[in-house]
């Protein structure tokens, strides 16, 4: 893990030299990622400088309005994920891909740690095309020079809609801190999230 975090920041350095940032008038922009339980992101990217809002949900299925149980049949195509709206003047894609990269294993397909299923896939679902190149330069690195033991299977995707899940799916984390699975799985990404990030949390 420690040469994958100093890839990472190797690699932010360079990839952060070489971007032109697209900036709204709001300083506001909006990335869309998947990487298993969104309980575990969600409670991770909260966490983040710069992070707005962060709201979990589905993306890149073929069904409308999808349900939680609907997505965890199986059946839909959706992935389980958050939408992060950052204010890209305190943090950038960058950032947050070197957090995304860091918190959940990238070559696990369909899978993180006893989540299993398509709905638990890794995946970015770029909104503009600086987003696509980022991200893209970033994976295609990582496995140039083998940070992690396999290669990078991360689904990259031109996002479309998200489907915001029921409201006991918002701010999970924070409302379920006690319960076995917050304990057991979210408090670990959170440990390390805030060990190798400790200067990009929030005040």
């Amino acid at each position: 893990m420690k040469k994958i975090i100093l890839i990472l920041a190797m690699l932010y350095s360079t990839v952060q030299a070489q971007t032109i940032k697209t900036m709204t008038n709001d300083h506001t922009e909006k990335i869309t990622l998947g990487g298993g339980c969104y309980w575990c992101i969600e409670a991770v990217f909260q966490m983040l400088n710069g992070v707005v809002k962060v709201e979990s949900g589905f993306s890149g299925g073929k069904v409308k309005n999808p349900s939680y149980k609907d997505v965890c049949a199986g059946t839909t195509g959706h992935a389980e994920v958050v939408q992060i709206t950052f204010d890209n003047t305190k943090t950038s894609i960058e950032e947050i891909l070197k957090v995304f990269f860091t918190v959940h294993d990238p070559t696990t397909l369909n899978r993180q740690g006893a989540d299993e299923g398509t709905q638990y896939r890794s995946a970015i679902f770029y909104h503009n095309k600086n987003q696509y190149n980022i991200a893209k330069g970033i994976i295609d690195e990582l496995n140039k020079v083998k940070a992690y033991p396999k290669p990078i299977v991360t689904e990259l995707t031109a996002y479309t809609v998200f489907y915001k899940a029921e409201a006991y799916h918002q701010n999970y984390y924070n409302d379920n801190k006690n319960a076995p699975y917050c304990r057991m799985v979210i408090q670990p990404k959170i440990e390390k999230f805030e060990k190798v990030f400790k200067n990009k949390i929030k005040k």
